[in-house]
């Protein structure tokens, strides 16, 4: 997951660049406004979140929401501000953040707001993820494959979408446990490995197929369906 921060206070965005590196965010730092409408903009670098400060010298955090939204960006935007109006932060969530939280905060709460908005944004831009004959609708939140309806706990239904979201791609520990539980359970847990030993004997077991592979070392991929080969 890949964070751009804009914050002029070098000390806290060194707490910040050091809080979400270690909580496994891939972070980018800028200290002005300016910089960051240049690296947030739509044919850049895709961002997962974007966090403003909204004292930006050169352009503020508002002006920057709100330019990249007039541009079509839909990278969710968590403003940081010292404005404790209610106006003020009406002003910032109309000009198209999605949340703000106020200084100073609690370090905690900042990567569980980061997180809860990468979750919408990622549910929201694969509602209906289809893998093959694997069917996995977040709207709606059931799971199928061809015509057999699969029933699976939350978890699991958490677990199989980020999964199939990604699929082709390994996905670590780390990750799965930071999206899905909020990183509030021990990477030493072997909680991943039970949830994952059951949706593969309800998605995999009963039709003759193995769709997610444990990479050793790395993590997990759900297989993209082969394609045949030419004749």
């Amino acid at each position: 997951m890949r964070v751009l921060v804009a914050e002029d206070d070098v000390r806290l965005a060194e707490v910040l660049e050091q809080s979400l590196a270690e909580a496994g965010w891939a972070v980018e730092v800028v200290h002005d406004g300016r910089s960051a409408y240049a690296r947030a903009l739509p044919d850049g670098v895709p961002y997962d979140v974007l966090l403003l400060d909204w004292m930006l010298p050169g352009m503020d955090g508002v002006t920057v929401c709100r330019r990249l939204r007039d541009l079509g960006l839909t990278t969710p935007v968590l403003m940081l501000t010292a404005h404790g109006e209610v106006r003020d932060r009406i002003h910032g969530l109309d000009a198209g953040a999605d949340d703000y939280l106020p200084k100073p905060f609690d370090l905690d709460e900042l990567l569980a707001r980061l997180r809860a908005l990468h979750r919408r944004s990622s549910y929201a831009e694969h509602e209906v993820v289809e893998v093959g004959d694997l069917v996995v609708d977040a709207g709606s939140r059931r799971v199928r494959r061809g015509e057999t309806e699969i029933e699976l706990s939350a978890r699991e239904f958490d677990i199989l979408h980020l999964l199939a979201a990604s699929a082709g791609r390994v996905l670590s520990r780390y990750t799965i446990l930071d999206d899905v539980w909020d990183g509030e359970t021990d990477l030493r847990s072997n909680v991943i490995d039970v949830h994952l030993a059951s949706i593969r004997g309800k998605i995999d077991k009963p039709f003759g197929t193995s769709t997610i592979t444990t990479v050793r070392g790395a993590g997990y991929r759900l297989e993209l369906p082969v394609e045949p080969g030419p004749r």
